[in-house]
């Protein structure tokens, strides 16, 4: 299978971004925006050096089974490089985002959503988790909720959950 990568710095003092396709099927965003989407999730002050990652849902399962134990492909995957530790002041935030393509087609059309805004939530929803936030109990989830709501309305695409509320 062939690995399209990408490096991407749309601000080299923010972000420092590689993106990696192992599948691109149609609908797939571009590096730019996906750039765009975590720059508007991490915020003015936040430097980042991430990876994103697309790939199959083969590739999707087999780390959610290696890094979950759920045998299942999900949409979405993050990985902080210094999960459940304070990040060290002065040192930009490293993390790795691996979304699963068609996980991500189907769910867009289940949910009567464009391919484009279902990427931009996930995207965003994942770079909140490499920072720190999280959706265990009710009070969590509320709030990490709203904060994707607002992001994605400053990007233009409607709120993710309005359906679910």
């Amino acid at each position: 299978m062939k690995l399209a990568r990408t490096r991407f710095r749309p601000a080299p003092k923010q972000l420092d971004l590689d993106v990696g396709l192992s599948v691109c099927p149609p609908g797939t965003p571009s590096p730019s925006a996906f750039a765009r989407w975590i720059s508007a999730a991490l915020g003015n002050t936040r430097r980042a050096q991430l990876s994103l990652r697309v790939v199959d849902e083969e590739e999707g399962r087999a780390l959610n089974h290696q890094y979950r134990d759920k045998d299942y492909a999900t949409n979405v995957l993050t990985f902080a490089l210094s999960e459940g530790e304070d990040s060290i002041a002065g040192l930009p935030l490293f993390g790795d985002i691996v979304l699963t393509a068609p996980v991500v087609a189907r769910e867009a059309e289940e949910q009567g959503k464009s391919i484009e805004a279902h990427y931009a939530h996930l995207t965003v929803h994942g770079v909140l988790h490499l920072q720190g936030h999280d959706h265990q109990s009710d009070e969590e989830a509320e709030a990490m909720e709203s904060l994707e709501t607002r992001i994605l309305a400053r990007l233009g695409y409607p709120d993710p959950y309005a359906e679910e509320r």
